[in-house]
């Protein structure tokens, strides 16, 4: 369903050693808003819910919303390291539109509640 890069997964790994609680769990999801409509959003969660695809990827286990399963199908999330900082990369084949900043996206299934950003 979804890619965590080994990059992404260490970085996550690190995150969630700070938290000092070795339950927890990286949940992905969508939810409305941002320029275009959908927002990406990553956590960490201890609790699976029914309605969860629960995922293992190198090495961290990975929860995802079976109704945004559709719109998550593919995405490859990454971690990017550079003289300015670091940050996570999302890349959807299913977006249809991007925001600028790339924190929003539109799909063909599923439009969102755009809001100004």
């Amino acid at each position: 369903m979804i890619t965590i890069t080994e990059s992404a997964a260490a970085q996550v790994k690190k995150m969630k050693e700070e938290e000092e609680d070795p339950n927890l769990k990286l949940r992905v999801g969508v939810k409305g808003g941002g320029c275009s409509g959908l927002s990406y959003g990553l956590g960490f969660d201890t609790e699976v819910e029914e309605n969860d695809h629960k995922l293992e990827q190198n090495g961290l286990e990975v929860l995802v919303n079976k109704g945004d399963a559709d719109v998550l199908e593919g995405v490859v999330i990454d971690y990017k390291q550079n003289m300015m900082g670091g940050g996570f990369t999302i890349d959807n084949p299913n977006a249809i539109a991007n925001c600028g900043c790339g924190s929003s996206f539109k799909a063909a299934t599923r439009t969102g509640t755009p809001e100004d950003c």
